[in-house]
């Protein structure tokens, strides 16, 4: 019997991914605001356009799962922004 590991590594950087682009966002939005979402913007064009150039299909999902996650983070963003001002978040003094 012959066993594919692909779709379990996928499953495992899908999980850490997403993992990472969740206190990505929260600091962003700390420290930056959400004056910074054009750098999410870029970050998952990127992944995209890399997901459609790697042949490597472990490694173009991963690239491809960073990039919807990294666009995903652009709503978030906005999101965090609501979740300080209703205070379940810390609010930058500086800001």
């Amino acid at each position: 019997m012959e066993i594919y590991s692909e779709g379990v590594i996928i499953g495992i950087g899908t999980f850490l991914i997403i993992g990472i682009c969740h206190p990505i966002v929260i600091k962003s939005e700390y420290y930056f605001g959400v004056k910074c979402w054009w750098v999410f913007l870029v970050l998952g064009i990127a992944g995209i356009v890399a997901a459609f150039l790697i042949r490597n299909i472990i490694i173009s999902s991963l690239c491809g799962i960073t990039g919807f996650s990294f666009l995903w983070g652009i709503k978030e963003l906005f999101e965090q922004r609501k979740r300080v001002e209703k205070g379940w978040f810390p609010k930058r003094n500086g800001k």
